[in-house]
């Protein structure tokens, strides 16, 4: 807690993609590059390197690091692990769900899973059940983009063949939220598949379903608030937003405003994605934050 306040971190992430792990022979190390020198060390505080970790560890994290940053370094009380399905790049892909279930049992009272899906599984609708009936996963995480032998593959949410199907059996099974990555482009990867545009025919079409825009506002700031807007089961996951609170808290602020002014106040899901970042001192800054004055009156 903070204060008097319960902490819970919507996307956290147990990134392990060891050079042994990687499927593609260019790809694969590019994306880890780019994470760890084009975000962590960029959006961590400036001159505290206290919150850094070496690149060997940043690539192989594991439970109880993850465990230890936000439960004994941090003010978090309760977090949601994300798979990242990144099947086609990684062996076991990036944010290996068993990283999740080894930190849940560490804590079994303050994580919650979401296991990723993918269309390209040669079964997704009996993955589906495996991941409610044997994981444990509360929600389902979807990535817009994979590699799969040298081809890029698009995951469109809007995808009645490929998408709703899934998305259909997930709902019998009870599952009630999912998660989709947007607005961080990988490296090496087109941005249009990061768009959000594809979520709005999902949106209509699974009125029962509440879809997460993870990282909404880093990018297609505009275009995210409207779908809040004009969408009742749209949330927003600040998980990429947040990096900026540090560092460059303006520009997180006008982020915010924009979903504020969507009326979105009670659809926005406060993330830091740890390990990518720390989560205490984004935490600290989110804690003592205020809109500026200029925002608040437009």
């Amino acid at each position: 807690m903070i204060d008097d306040a319960l902490v819970i971190d919507g996307v956290v992430h147990g990134y392990h993609s060891p050079p042994e792990s990687y499927t593609h022979p260019v790809i694969s190390k590019l994306v880890v590059e780019s994470l760890y020198h084009g975000y962590h060390k960029v959006f961590s505080p400036r001159g505290e390197p206290r919150w850094l970790l070496d690149h060997e560890r940043f690539a192989r994290v594991d439970a109880e690091l993850l465990a230890g940053a936000l439960f004994e370094e941090s003010q978090t009380d309760f977090c949601v692990y994300h798979d990242i399905p990144l099947y086609g790049l990684y062996e076991g892909g990036a944010s290996p769900l068993w990283i999740g279930r080894e930190l849940r049992d560490l804590h079994p009272d303050r994580v919650a899973l979401f296991g990723g899906i993918w269309p390209e599984h040669p079964d997704p609708i009996g993955e589906v059940d495996r991941l409610v009936e044997e994981e444990g996963v509360v929600g389902l995480k979807f990535y817009p983009y994979d590699i799969y032998d040298g081809t890029g593959v698009e995951v469109r949410m809007d995808d009645p063949e490929a998408v709703y199907p899934i998305l259909e059996h997930a709902q019998k099974r009870g599952i009630r939220s999912v998660a989709v990555h947007k607005a961080i482009a990988m490296a090496g990867c087109p941005i249009q598949p990061f768009h959000p545009g594809d979520l709005e025919d999902a949106l209509i079409a699974f009125p029962g379903l509440c879809f997460q825009i993870v990282h909404g506002g880093f990018a297609f700031i505009e275009e995210t608030a409207m779908q809040l807007s004009y969408y009742p089961n749209a949330a927003v996951v600040l998980e990429g937003a947040s990096a900026y609170i540090v560092n460059a808290p303006l520009k997180f602020a006008e982020i915010l405003a924009a979903f504020l002014m969507a009326g979105a106040a009670d659809r926005i899901i406060w993330g830091t994605g740890c390990t990518a970042l720390h989560p205490r001192p984004l935490i600290e800054a989110f804690w003592d934050f205020q809109l500026p004055e200029t925002l608040i009156e437009g």
